[in-house]
């Protein structure tokens, strides 16, 4: 039997578990008829250690004297307890959080890659589903167009301008980027010559001068493209494997790995594009936690894991530690500055490091597509935590801005 505490705020991640179906015991004959097994989610992953194995008794009774005598005899096997690096309380938190939005959070442990808490929205009830659902209620969760079944912290999304601290510490550790390097940009739109046709990249905010600190605390897209076509293809896309593109992680549930593009960074704008989070970049935000613990971990990427005692592989250094600290230094202020992106997360006595971002959804510039909305933040004194939220389709309602706002409580809630 199971009861599910946590239910629907978890329920992607632990799953549920269900009667044996004729397909299952054809696969596994050791099943019976009645039989629980995990169906999905961590109960499926750990299923043959979750459940045990049943006992019994071979005996021959003598029906003169009623005497018995054991041929055989199994001890019953409970199944294993497993313990889970995931925090009850935050898990919950950051669910309450996304409220009714659709979008995921990742909370990992940037310095010993403990993930904290995997949340998905729109969820399901998982004690429902163990109960046995109606076929009616499962339709209704079946027919839902924003899928409620798939688990959105282990689906891969373009992550938008975060990504703009993994091409500043990359062009810092390279020597392309300096503090006080300043380029000289007009207007909100630029291209690098004729050849690039129609297309442009496109910022917020017209500045003329812009060092890099500007850049990631006003998130502006035409300076990290400059600084990616500067870096070059080869060098920068060498540079990007290091923070674990196409690695599996070994994490007991299903996700593809991170892509830099489908096949290389030769063309310019695809370049450009990718320094700022978008072109083919795709990431889980499991992976982009992962990514980014480089920035509040001295320059050191983690590999997540699920399971406290789980041996993992060492931290592993990507870009200098004076590299990541002055990114983070730059995060420092996207939060303090009254002009900066990440500013809707300024709490008193805290010191946050965080960054925004959008990521557009369309074939072709000049469309009018969807967008999704990021922000990933971590305390810079004690960086015991780093946050990945995302909530998709935020254009027109706020943008980035609108993932701040829902996850701003549970964010306080971890400096705590």
């Amino acid at each position: 039997m199971r009861t599910y505490p946590l239910n629907e705020s978890a329920s992607h991640l632990i799953g549920y578990v269900g009667e044996v179906s004729a397909e299952d015991i054809e696969k596994n004959p050791a099943l019976n008829v009645g039989d629980l097994i995990g169906k999905t989610g961590l109960e499926r992953y750990f299923d043959k250690d979750l459940r045990g194995e049943n006992g019994g008794e071979i005996k021959i009774v003598n029906d003169r004297t009623k005497q018995e005598t054991s041929l055989q005899k199994i001890a019953r096997k409970d199944g294993e307890s497993i313990k889970l690096t995931i925090d009850a309380n935050v898990q919950q938190n950051v669910f309450a959080g996304l409220g009714k939005e659709t979008g995921a959070v990742t909370v990992i442990n940037p310095q010993n890659g403990e993930l904290l808490a995997l949340a998905s929205t729109p969820s399901y009830n998982a004690n429902q589903m163990a109960a046995g659902i109606s076929a009616a209620d499962y339709k209704t969760y079946s027919d839902d167009t924003r899928m409620p079944f798939l688990a959105r912290y282990a689906a891969r999304y373009a992550p938008g301008s975060t990504f703009k601290t993994i091409t500043a510490a990359i062009g810092l550790d390279l020597g392309v980027t300096k503090p006080d390097k300043v380029r000289k940009i007009a207007g909100l739109k630029w291209q690098k010559d004729a050849s690039w046709g129609n297309y442009s990249v496109t910022r917020v905010h017209d500045k003329a001068s812009v060092n890099m600190t500007d850049a990631l605390v006003y998130s502006d897209n035409i300076y990290f493209a400059q600084e990616a076509l500067e870096i070059g293809s080869t060098r920068f896309e060498k540079e990007l494997k290091k923070f674990n593109f196409g690695v599996d992680y070994d994490l007991p549930f299903e996700m593809k790995a991170a892509q830099i593009s489908n096949e290389n960074l030769d063309n310019e704008v695809l370049l450009a594009d990718t320094a700022y989070g978008q072109g083919e970049l795709l990431m889980s935000p499991v992976e982009q936690a992962a990514a980014y613990s480089a920035i509040a971990n001295g320059g050191k990427v983690v590999y997540p894991k699920l399971l406290p005692g789980k041996e993992t592989k060492e931290a592993k250094q990507v870009v200098k530690k004076e590299s990541a600290d002055l990114v983070k230094q730059a995060l420092i202020k996207a939060v303090s500055d009254p002009g900066g992106t990440a500013h809707g997360l300024i709490v008193n006595g805290k010191n946050l490091a965080a960054k925004t971002g959008t990521a557009e959804l369309k074939a072709k510039q000049g469309e009018d597509g969807l967008e999704n909305g990021f922000v990933y933040a971590f305390d810079a004194d004690h960086p015991d935590f780093l946050i990945v939220g995302m909530i998709e389709n935020v254009k027109g309602r706020g943008g980035s801005g609108l993932v701040i706002e829902k996850l701003k409580p549970a964010i306080t809630a971890l400096t705590e």
